[in-house]
């Protein structure tokens, strides 16, 4: 009996813009290449895995979705009577799926229990067409994040070029103020020829292209060495601190003699050297004997591919999910997968199906997964399962994250705690980023009347300064520091400039910042980045960490002196006057006015260095470029009524009550503005009313953390880095877990899909980029 429902009209091929997820499941990462394959719905093209879990099924049968083609993949087998030619990175042949492999596929139909529909009835050779040739979902996405969305702005739009004479005499083989020859950029404003920054790698320059800028305020240059004769250069805004492009660039080149016609590329793009650089960096894999480091597999050691410089995600996500709270949130083998219907778009779905993946030892299996074309020989490493449906939902609507490029692990760490706490959680299923969170207490005393004042801030991180000192004047060398020297300098007494709104003294505070509770685990980011012939460089300074248990109970900020006279609040709050000298220091870096006076004010008005760390870090701030209003609002906030779900989603993120309605107000209603409102408004103050609302919530909620001693904290995990900056290299992640039949803990490191046992931790732990410590 033929099937019904085969002949529907309503049945067509997927459009342009629609996702088909025909590679592997959209709620695991059962694929195309189990023995039972993957059923892609012929209604909405949702992959459905058809194994023990049978979600194909599931979908069927909360859906109503009939018909479904089974897709199977099989390995070709080749035959080679002498190696494979060795690949060019820059130049790889393509091979199509036919090359590679053999694919079958037939048409079933839950809804008349047949495997065997007729492929030919009605619209399905167009929807079966349709789905096998359509871009597949993972595909679709890297292809549009590997276009780089380089755009004009104002300065290359309205560029103004000065008038010249003899044009076509000017000297461009060299830089104009030093002897380089390569690394050249031209001034579109005045024909200037100056070098550029020096590269990661390793091309020369003296920035003297980024001292001209500065100098004339001329905005934008082009690398010359980039020009083509279709137009295509690199060009850069110094003023936008971005690549840019320019749509009269044969037009602003031609005016100071330089034409298309002809011209040929002599040197990499810009892009084409971080792609190259970071595809070099590389853990070794091998112990000081040259042995290859054991491969592990089981639960818990499953390894992730790397899609295109996604170290960072994948070092990220290994560590927050060996984690006690993100386990018992997301892995949930017992139970079916959340409703949805699109669950590649739903977070809590690809949270779960990343935790299954990672935790389950369902694909950690030795030499099961093994790539067709990997050579035999070679240690049986994982094939690793690729996160794609996770890595391109995480970055919807993030400038960065949304791209192929490599990323500051310790931004998207922050990236993805933000995301979780914005989703939904219950009292059964709370929020993990619970367990990281904290409260740090900041103290000023004024120097004049001793009067002070306490300031408390809920965390779910610490970023600290490791400090740098030289061995020698003559070596670049550092001397090894302790956790506990950073930790001491984060919690140091320091002075900084404020006026008194009680004496009305200008001789500053003391300020001095200490933990008022200890999260369950705490994330710590070590900073070594300094500021290196104009381009900020990671600085090699070795820490210590003890593999032992330390003792966080010193750091507790305790109990308030009775005696002390508190600072009365008042309207004007303190008046901050920038540093004259860091100012000019860090306005001579080329960063803006405001952004300055910001930086300076949040790491107390007196290292430009540590103002400078702060920038980078702070670069995609929504507000880095408004003026700094120190002054509190007044009144008329309380009046706008808010959402009191708005309010709740905030407050589950550890946010109080008070300062939820203060940026839902601020921010038009718009949670996730509100977010980035609290984070870059921590001196917005409370007036008298919202403080008490405030210390009600809080007494019914209680804080964040722990106050109470022992506070015994061990190294639980790390992120390592690789490379001369946190936008080109490599991550990696180390975490101390129970090796497959032994007792005792090990530390196992997550080399993207390899998972080895880690035989040189006490190397890593001294030039880890993170550290995550779990309390006792």
């Amino acid at each position: 009996m033929a099937c019904v429902h085969s002949g529907a009209s309503d049945l067509q091929p997927p459009g342009t813009s629609q996702a088909v997820y025909r590679e592997d499941c959209t709620q695991c990462f059962d694929s195309i290449d189990n023995d039972s394959g993957l059923n892609v719905c012929l209604h909405c093209f949702n992959g459905g895995c058809t194994g023990d879990r049978d979600h194909a099924l599931l979908h069927h049968q909360r859906f109503g979705h009939s018909l479904a083609l089974n897709i199977r993949r099989t390995p070709k087998r080749v035959q080679r009577d002498e190696p494979p030619p060795k690949i060019s990175k820059l130049a790889i042949t393509a091979e199509t799926d036919d090359d590679r492999y053999d694919i079958v596929t037939s048409v079933v139909c839950y809804s008349c229990g047949r495997h065997d529909v007729d492929k030919t009835i009605g619209n399905l050779p167009a929807v079966i067409n349709g789905i096998m040739t359509a871009m597949t979902f993972s595909k679709r996405e890297e292809v549009k994040a590997w276009e780089q969305e380089f755009v004009p702005c104002e300065h290359t739009l309205c560029l103004t070029q000065q008038e010249t004479e003899n044009a076509a005499s000017k000297d461009s083989s060299k830089c104009s103020t030093c002897d380089l020859k390569e690394n050249l950029w031209i001034c579109l404003e005045c024909g200037n020829i100056g070098c550029g920054r020096s590269q990661f790698g390793g091309t020369q320059g003296n920035s003297h292209a980024l001292v001209h800028a500065d100098a004339s305020t001329h905005a934008v240059a082009v690398k010359l060495g980039s020009i083509t004769a279709e137009g295509s250069a690199d060009v850069y805004c110094y003023a936008c601190n971005e690549e840019r492009t320019d749509p009269e660039l044969a037009n602003h080149l031609a005016h100071w003699g330089i034409f298309l016609a002809g011209r040929e590329k002599t040197e990499k793009s810009l892009m084409e050297m971080q792609v190259e650089q970071n595809l070099q960096w590389e853990f070794s894999m091998t112990t000081e004997d040259g042995r290859e480091l054991t491969p592990i597999f089981g639960p818990g050691f499953t390894g992730l591919a790397n899609l295109g410089n996604s170290c960072y995600l994948s070092s990220i996500m290994q560590c927050i999910f060996s984690t006690a709270g993100f386990q018992s949130r997301y892995y949930c083998p017992a139970e079916e997968p959340p409703l949805s219907q699109a669950p590649a778009q739903d977070l809590e779905t690809q949270l779960r199906k990343l935790a299954d993946g990672l935790l389950s030892g369902r694909y950690s299996q030795s030499g099961s997964r093994l790539s067709p074309t990997r050579n035999t020989q070679e240690v049986a490493h994982q094939k690793g399962l690729a996160p794609a449906m996770f890595k391109y939902l995480i970055g919807q609507g993030h400038e960065e994250f949304a791209t192929m490029r490599q990323q500051d692990a310790f931004e998207f760490l922050l990236h993805v705690f933000k995301c979780v706490s914005l989703s939904n959680h219950s009292n059964l299923q709370p929020n993990p980023v619970k367990n990281f969170r904290f409260e740090v207490e900041q103290r000023l005393q004024c120097l004049g009347c001793k009067k002070v004042r306490y300031k408390v801030d809920e965390q779910d991180n610490i970023s600290i300064a490791v400090p740098g000192r030289r061995i020698s004047d003559e070596t670049d060398g550092f001397e090894a520091v302790t956790l506990s020297e950073c930790l001491d300098t984060f919690t140091a007494e320091e002075v900084v400039e404020l006026s008194c709104p009680s004496c009305n003294s200008r001789d500053g505070f003391s300020k001095r910042s200490s933990f008022k509770t200890l999260p369950q685990e705490l994330a710590i980011n070590a900073r070594r980045f300094g500021l290196v012939n104009w381009v900020p460089t990671k600085l090699d300074i070795p820490v210590i960490v003890d593999d032992g248990p330390i003792d966080f109970g010193s750091y507790l900020a305790g109990e308030h002196d009775a005696n002390e006279e508190i600072l009365p609040e008042t309207e004007e709050a303190v008046a901050f006057e920038p540093n004259s000298v860091a100012l000019d220091q860090l306005l001579g870096m080329g960063f803006p006015t405001v952004r300055c006076e910001k930086a300076l004010h949040a790491t107390g008005n007196s290292d430009p260095e540590a103002a400078m760390n702060w920038l980078f870090s702070h670069m995609e701030d929504p507000d880095i470029d408004e003026p700094l209003i120190l002054k509190k609002s007044p009144g008329g906030l309380r009046d706008t009524k808010q959402d009191e779900a708005k309010i709740a989603q905030l407050g589950d993120m550890g946010i109080e009550a008070a300062r939820a309605r203060r940026a839902l107000s601020a921010t038009d209603g718009d949670v996730n503005r509100a977010l980035d409102w609290v984070f870059s408004h921590p001196d917005e103050g409370l007036d008298d009313d919202d403080q008490d609302d405030d210390n009600d919530m809080q007494a019914q909620q209680g804080s964040a953390g722990y106050d109470s001693l022992p506070a015994q904290y061990q190294l639980q995990s790390i992120v390592c880095h690789k490379g001369t900056s946190v936008h080109a290299g490599h991550y990696v992640a180390v975490i101390r877990k129970v090796l497959p039949g032994q007792s005792g803990l090990s530390w196992v490191m997550f080399n993207d899909e390899k998972v080895v046992r880690c035989e040189d931790i006490d190397q890593m732990k001294k030039t880890a980029y993170m550290y995550f410590f779990t309390r006792l």
